[in-house]
């Protein structure tokens, strides 16, 4: 039995069951017996929950994503970062990942790719108005609503995740292939580095291929670095000689 499933964290949200395990966190629904609605509660694991700088920065910036409110980001309700657990309260949502509808659906066509595109996007934006990057923008981190709508998921943790070490390691496996060439080389990221990464995802929802692969992480690093993408059209030549020119745009290697 997990150890906190039937939990009452801060005498309100009750642990239900799990719904999702990630490299830092483990997502849970819950109720929110306060308010009388099902949430879902990410809980970080233990390993980041016993440093104690981590803790406070983890507050203070899940407090401060908090503050966003945009209908393309997963709203954050609550932060705690205590002894007996570390978690943030989002909104529960009734969907699956772009990742799995990829997956499922292999190459989309190129509308319904500008359709999921522009709303990451407009996520973004109000997010780097507010001074806040994203830093691990992946399908993995965008969730598929049964409406067609997307919502951008895990502000914040992800940028921990990116600053515990400045090395691609094995733990990078899930987020190399999406990374931005600066990252890969360990430099200084802005809003740009998400534009990289929005144009990894557009890239591959077009073609049904990551642009990037290999067999370990530093290699797919390497490739961010160094190598240019495959032609778009040549992989799929439904795809309009303008959306080409914005992906390839996006990935460009120097973000000036």
């Amino acid at each position: 039995m997990d150890q906190y499933i039937g939990r009452l964290l801060d005498d309100r949200y009750e642990i239900l069951e799990i719904i999702g395990t990630g490299g830092m966190a483990v997502v849970y629904k819950a109720r929110d017996h306060r308010l009388n609605r099902l949430v879902a509660v990410k809980i970080l694991k233990d390993e980041f929950a016993r440093d104690e700088e981590f803790r406070r920065r983890f507050r203070a910036e899940g407090e401060a994503v908090a503050m966003l409110s945009h209908p393309n980001i997963v709203q954050v309700y609550d932060v705690s970062a205590s002894d007996s657990a570390n978690y943030i309260v989002m909104e529960l949502i009734d969907g699956i990942s772009l990742k799995q509808y990829m997956e499922k659906k292999g190459v989309l066509n190129w509308k319904e790719t500008l359709h999921f595109a522009m709303q990451i996007a407009k996520g973004l934006e109000h997010a780097h108005s507010r001074g806040i990057i994203h830093r691990d923008i992946k399908p993995h981190n965008v969730m598929v609503l049964k409406n067609g709508s997307v919502k951008v998921m895990d502000f914040g943790i992800a940028r921990f995740a990116m600053s515990q070490s400045r090395t691609i390691d094995g733990n990078a496996i899930g987020s190399v292939h999406y990374i931005s060439p600066e990252q890969a080389l360990g430099g200084a990221v802005d809003q740009r580095t998400d534009i990289y990464s929005v144009g990894v995802i557009l890239f591959e929802m077009l073609s049904g291929r990551l642009p990037f692969d290999g067999e370990s992480p530093i290699s797919v690093a390497l490739q961010q670095v160094e190598q240019n993408p495959k032609a778009l059209r040549s992989l799929n030549p439904n795809v309009p000689v303008g959306l080409e020119q914005i992906t390839l745009h996006a990935m460009a290697k120097d973000p000036d």
